[in-house]
Order: structure tokens, then C-alpha cells, then sequence
């Protein structure tokens, strides 16, 4: 078992120690699914990247901006379901939050949500 406020605050420190402003643990790895908590300080982005087949974010603690299509501002607590397109995420202030992907489903599971 996780304990997802004792791993946000660890995580958080170590990302604000780091000289890249980022720390990141894999707490979930079951077959296809991915669960990892990931800490940015404030005005740390994540680039643009592609999306996994399903993937959502959840805010542990403070505020993030996921960026793609449509922009998302996020804060402790809310959840989003990741589009299928390119995207970022900035963290606007110190903060954790938990990504849940899934790296891939049979053709018939696309699009069905």
C-alpha cells in the first residue's frame, strides 16, 4: 500500500532539493496499468509530449496547468482525464500529483469511455 500524502510531501521535497525542480516514483505497475507520483516546483514544466492510449492526472497537492487543444488549471484535489493529444503540464506553484496511464488497449477498448 501507498500512502499517497506521505509520498507527495517526500517527493516534493526531494524536487525542490533537485537542480532540475522535479522528482518522480512509478508507485503502480500492474500489467498495462501505471500509476506515478510526480513533483514539480513552481514554474517546472513538463514539455509537450504524446499521450498515452488512457491517462488521467490528479492534483495531490498545489496547482498545475495542463496545456494541449484546451488549457486545464488544476488544484488539490481535481482530477482530468488527459486528451489524446499533445500536452504539457506547469506546475503554477510547488506541486504533486498522481498520473494514471494505461500503455495500451486492444483495438475494440479505443475510444470507449
Amino acid at each position: 500500500m501507498t500512502d499517497l500524502v506521505t509520498a507527495a510531501r517526500t517527493h516534493l521535497d526531494a524536487a525542490r532539493a533537485s537542480a532540475h525542480g522535479r522528482d518522480a516514483q512509478l508507485v503502480v505497475h500492474d500489467g498495462v496499468l501505471r500509476q506515478t507520483v510526480i513533483a514539480l516546483v513552481a514554474g517546472v514544466e513538463l514539455a509537450e509530449h504524446n499521450s498515452p492510449p488512457a491517462a488521467s492526472l490528479q492534483v495531490l497537492e498545489g496547482r498545475v496547468r495542463v496545456t494541449g487543444v484546451e488549457q486545464t488549471d488544476l488544484a488539490r484535489g481535481e482530477l482530468v482525464v488527459l486528451t489524446h493529444q499533445r500536452h504539457a503540464v506547469l506546475a503554477l506553484e510547488d506541486s504533486v500529483f498522481l498520473l494514471t496511464t494505461v500503455t495500451s488497449l486492444d483495438e475494440d477498448q479505443r475510444g470507449d469511455a
